[in-house]
């Protein structure tokens, strides 16, 4: 099964494609789609939109992984971060793929076996589940480990 764990920002968004077998995780795919600071919001949401439906398209996966928003944040910035995820719904819709989501604490926890881990933290537990040869970015990091989680603890219903 290939799962795509997203971490929606509205200046990086990161994307983490695994595949699972039996009990054994490989990573497929993982980057970050970044848009300039200075950018509008309607470029920055077309540009993610443009791009995850190309990582999609190029990586075929079964289900879609989505970090719920954060409730410590501003609420500008909570808007933004929303808006972002609307459109990997749409994409995500758009293929007609299934699209869960799990809190950044069950994320944390799943990956790193605290729910308040730092974001070094899930870096460096990511590169070890995953056998990479180096650290992933913070936010494709983020989004391996949604999609790590979800390839442990599969919710039966998808959003």
């Amino acid at each position: 099964m290939r799962i795509l764990g997203i971490d929606p920002g509205s200046h990086i968004t990161g994307y983490g494609i695994i595949e699972k077998k039996r009990n054994y995780l490989r990573p497929v795919l993982y980057g970050e789609i970044k848009t300039p600071k200075d950018s509008l919001l309607s470029a920055t949401l077309i540009s993610v939109y443009q791009q995850l439906s190309a990582v999609i398209s190029l990586a075929a996966p079964q289900s879609i992984v989505l970090e719920n928003i954060f409730y410590g944040k501003n609420v500008r910035s909570l808007i933004k971060q929303a808006q972002v995820r609307g459109v990997v719904i749409l994409a995500s819709a758009d293929k007609m793929i299934d699209i869960f989501e799990y809190s950044p604490l069950e994320i944390k926890k799943a990956v790193v076996g605290y729910g308040r881990a730092e974001k070094r933290q899930v870096q460096v537990m990511v590169k070890a589940i995953l056998k990479l040869p180096e650290l992933p970015p913070a936010d494709a990091a983020d989004a391996l480990a949604t999609a790590i989680c979800h390839a442990n603890f599969f919710k039966e219903k998808p959003i």
